[in-house]
Protein backbone atom coordinates (compact mmCIF):
# COMPACT_ATOMS: atom_id res chain seq x y z
CA UNK A 1 0.00 0.00 0.00
CA UNK A 2 1.24 3.52 -1.10
CA UNK A 3 1.19 6.83 1.07
CA UNK A 4 -2.11 7.73 -1.09
CA UNK A 5 -3.53 4.28 -0.71
CA UNK A 6 -3.30 4.69 3.11
CA UNK A 7 -4.23 8.53 3.36
CA UNK A 8 -7.73 7.22 1.55
CA UNK A 9 -7.87 4.85 4.95
CA UNK A 10 -9.68 6.67 7.43
CA UNK A 11 -8.40 6.30 10.92
CA UNK A 12 -10.50 5.50 14.10
CA UNK A 13 -10.14 6.81 17.07
CA UNK A 14 -8.09 5.04 19.68
CA UNK A 15 -6.85 2.20 17.26
CA UNK A 16 -3.47 1.66 16.95
CA UNK A 17 -1.78 -0.48 14.86
CA UNK A 18 0.37 -2.59 17.59
CA UNK A 19 -2.39 -2.58 20.39
CA UNK A 20 -5.68 -2.97 18.62
CA UNK A 21 -8.37 -0.05 20.57
CA UNK A 22 -6.92 1.74 23.71
CA UNK A 23 -8.14 4.21 26.21
CA UNK A 24 -6.92 6.36 28.47
CA UNK A 25 -8.62 8.78 31.27
CA UNK A 26 -6.83 11.08 33.70
CA UNK A 27 -7.61 13.69 36.55
CA UNK A 28 -5.17 15.93 38.74
CA UNK A 29 -6.94 15.23 41.89
CA UNK A 30 -6.08 17.54 45.05
CA UNK A 31 -4.62 15.38 46.95
CA UNK A 32 -0.87 13.50 47.36
CA UNK A 33 -0.40 10.08 45.63
CA UNK A 34 -0.28 8.28 49.41
CA UNK A 35 -4.19 8.29 50.28
CA UNK A 36 -5.26 7.58 46.73
CA UNK A 37 -3.05 4.62 46.51
CA UNK A 38 -4.36 3.11 49.81
CA UNK A 39 -8.14 3.98 48.66
CA UNK A 40 -7.02 2.37 45.09
CA UNK A 41 -5.72 -1.08 46.90
CA UNK A 42 -8.19 -1.04 49.54
CA UNK A 43 -10.93 -3.48 49.52
CA UNK A 44 -13.35 -0.78 49.19
CA UNK A 45 -11.09 0.80 46.48
CA UNK A 46 -10.62 -1.97 44.18
CA UNK A 47 -14.71 -3.07 44.46
CA UNK A 48 -14.42 0.17 41.84
CA UNK A 49 -12.24 -1.35 39.20
CA UNK A 50 -11.93 -4.89 39.84
CA UNK A 51 -15.58 -5.84 41.43
CA UNK A 52 -16.17 -7.81 44.56
CA UNK A 53 -12.84 -10.19 45.65
CA UNK A 54 -11.70 -12.39 48.07
CA UNK A 55 -8.42 -10.58 50.25
CA UNK A 56 -5.97 -9.83 47.23
CA UNK A 57 -2.19 -9.93 47.02
CA UNK A 58 -0.78 -6.78 44.85
CA UNK A 59 2.22 -8.35 44.18
CA UNK A 60 3.30 -9.00 40.69
CA UNK A 61 2.10 -12.39 38.92
CA UNK A 62 -0.49 -12.22 41.64
CA UNK A 63 -4.32 -13.67 40.01
CA UNK A 64 -7.75 -12.14 40.61
CA UNK A 65 -11.58 -13.13 40.02
CA UNK A 66 -13.92 -11.03 41.36
CA UNK A 67 -17.38 -11.95 41.32
CA UNK A 68 -18.51 -9.50 38.80
CA UNK A 69 -16.22 -11.84 36.57
CA UNK A 70 -13.64 -9.14 35.60
CA UNK A 71 -10.32 -11.56 35.89
CA UNK A 72 -6.94 -10.80 35.86
CA UNK A 73 -2.77 -10.76 36.74
CA UNK A 74 -1.05 -8.20 38.14
CA UNK A 75 2.40 -7.52 35.90
CA UNK A 76 4.02 -4.70 37.74
CA UNK A 77 3.16 -3.05 41.12
CA UNK A 78 5.57 -0.30 42.08
CA UNK A 79 3.80 1.35 45.53
CA UNK A 80 2.54 4.83 45.17
CA UNK A 81 3.10 4.81 41.51
CA UNK A 82 2.00 2.19 38.89
CA UNK A 83 0.02 -1.01 38.60
CA UNK A 84 -0.04 -2.72 35.48
CA UNK A 85 -2.13 -5.97 34.82
CA UNK A 86 -4.15 -7.89 32.48
CA UNK A 87 -7.30 -6.87 32.93
CA UNK A 88 -10.53 -8.79 30.87
CA UNK A 89 -14.07 -8.96 31.65
CA UNK A 90 -15.75 -12.69 31.75
CA UNK A 91 -17.30 -12.22 28.61
CA UNK A 92 -14.33 -11.15 26.53
CA UNK A 93 -12.23 -13.31 24.25
CA UNK A 94 -8.90 -11.80 25.31
CA UNK A 95 -7.00 -9.87 28.06
CA UNK A 96 -6.33 -6.45 27.79
CA UNK A 97 -3.63 -4.60 29.43
CA UNK A 98 -4.83 -1.79 32.27
CA UNK A 99 -1.97 0.45 33.51
CA UNK A 100 -3.04 2.39 36.49
CA UNK A 101 -0.32 5.56 37.54
CA UNK A 102 -0.50 8.15 40.33
CA UNK A 103 1.57 11.13 39.06
CA UNK A 104 2.56 13.46 41.80
CA UNK A 105 2.26 16.90 40.49
CA UNK A 106 2.85 20.20 42.53
CA UNK A 107 1.27 21.87 45.21
CA UNK A 108 0.64 17.90 47.07
CA UNK A 109 -2.17 17.63 44.01
CA UNK A 110 -1.55 13.60 41.80
CA UNK A 111 -2.92 12.97 38.67
CA UNK A 112 -4.78 9.70 38.53
CA UNK A 113 -4.33 7.90 35.13
CA UNK A 114 -6.18 4.76 33.40
CA UNK A 115 -4.84 3.33 30.39
CA UNK A 116 -6.18 0.61 28.87
CA UNK A 117 -5.25 -1.37 25.58
CA UNK A 118 -6.02 -4.31 23.67
CA UNK A 119 -9.53 -3.48 23.61
CA UNK A 120 -11.09 -5.53 20.56
CA UNK A 121 -12.84 -2.60 19.17
CA UNK A 122 -14.34 1.14 18.99
CA UNK A 123 -17.09 -0.30 21.14
CA UNK A 124 -15.43 -1.68 23.55
CA UNK A 125 -13.21 1.44 23.87
CA UNK A 126 -16.48 3.34 24.67
CA UNK A 127 -17.83 1.11 27.20
CA UNK A 128 -14.01 1.51 29.26
CA UNK A 129 -13.74 4.99 28.41
CA UNK A 130 -17.16 5.39 30.33
CA UNK A 131 -15.87 2.79 32.85
CA UNK A 132 -12.76 4.64 34.09
CA UNK A 133 -14.81 8.06 34.09
CA UNK A 134 -16.70 6.95 36.58
CA UNK A 135 -14.55 4.81 38.66
CA UNK A 136 -12.03 8.20 39.00
CA UNK A 137 -15.02 10.30 39.77
CA UNK A 138 -16.12 7.83 42.44
CA UNK A 139 -12.16 8.16 43.55
CA UNK A 140 -12.67 11.67 43.69
CA UNK A 141 -15.67 11.63 45.97
CA UNK A 142 -13.94 9.32 48.58
CA UNK A 143 -10.25 10.80 48.40
CA UNK A 144 -11.15 14.47 48.17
Amino acid sequence: MNKKQSAAIPKVVGQTAAAGFQIGVRRTLPVEAEPIWLFLTSPEGTKLWLGDLPPLSLAAEAAFESQQGISGQFKIVKPYQQLRLRWKKSDWEKFSTLQIRLISAKNGKTTVSFHQENLADADMREQMKEHWESVIEQLKTHVC
